[in-house]
């Protein structure tokens, strides 16, 4: 049993990876700080870990889909990330792949039910 389960963990992982990008950057149309983002996140029933999310950000940044801007004038600086143009671009062409991907899915996931 515990070798199925590390494969099931390593398949749901795997799995999960390949949303987060589309996941973030969904919620990043308004300026968010990363804690906030994974409340955001989870609040939708998306659970991401910090260590996972904030050198995500930091690559979305890096590739030019997300900028970012300190605030400090708050009790404590925090780092505020928000799409940019081209990670609008992005977004949008990604959601749509994720749309017919979805649709693509749900048809073969309901023919295995037959």
């Amino acid at each position: 049993m515990g070798q199925e389960k590390e494969l099931l963990d390593s398949l749901l992982m795997e799995l999960r990876r390949g949303t987060l990008v589309l996941s973030v950057l969904s919620q990043m149309s308004t300026a968010k700080y990363g804690y906030s983002l994974v409340q955001s996140l989870e609040e939708k029933g998306i659970s991401i870990d910090p260590n996972t999310l904030y050198p995500l950000m930091r690559r979305l940044e890096k590739q030019g889909l997300l900028e970012s801007q300190w605030d400090t004038g708050g009790s404590k600086p925090r780092k505020y990330y928000r799409r940019t143009l081209y990670g609008d671009e992005i977004y949008h062409e990604l959601k749509k792949q994720w749309e017919q991907i979805s649709q693509g899915m749900e048809k073969l996931l309901k023919e295995g039910e037959e």
